[in-house]
């Protein structure tokens, strides 16, 4: 009898964890969900997630600061400063810089890490300013969303949900 009477709050707690963990797991798959809508279905440039966006980093412009496979966390803007990274458009691309010269309509970024400065830009092709970087989030999210690891994470989840099931079921016959 002692040793059911631990065994219940070691059941509970373990199904907090189970629905936690679904909750996050959920939430990440909405945000994925609607970021894919806006780029394959809409055929956005970006992702508008509450005036914010995020893109991983591809070169070593910003070495140092800012290194490849980080991922940039950039609010949505116009209004930007001189000395802040900034993201903006060029061409096809997104270029994740330092805003070192604004004289009215004329902007110019450069790397931390570049010898020479960026070509002019104008207001119109800035999309906003850098306000976190996550070290090496690229990195693991190529890691994480490969199919072995999906499915290696959902087969664990699923064998974990099963013993969490099949031991309430035991216990529930127990106590009758």
């Amino acid at each position: 009898m002692a040793n059911q009477d631990k065994e219940k709050p070691i059941s509970i707690i373990i199904g907090h964890i189970l629905n936690i963990l679904l909750l996050i797991v959920s939430i990440l798959i909405i945000i994925g969900v609607y970021y894919i809508v806006q780029i394959k279905v809409f055929q956005n440039d970006y992702s508008n997630l509450f005036g914010y966006t995020f893109f991983e980093v591809a070169t070593g412009s910003m070495s140092n600061t800012i290194e490849i496979g980080d991922v940039v966390v950039v609010e949505i803007t116009k209004e930007v400063n001189k000395n802040e990274i900034i993201v903006y458009k060029d061409g096809d691309n997104f270029v994740t810089h330092r805003l070192v010269e604004k004289d009215g309509d004329k902007l110019v970024a450069k790397g931390d890490a570049n010898n020479s400065e960026d070509k002019p830009i104008t207001e119109n092709q800035i999309l906003g300013r850098v306000i976190y970087v996550v070290p090496k989030l690229g990195i693991w999210r190529k890691i994480l969303l490969s199919p072995e690891v999906i499915g290696l994470i959902l087969t664990f989840l699923f064998l974990l949900g099963l013993v969490f099931h099949f031991t309430s079921k035991t216990e529930e016959k127990d106590d009758e």
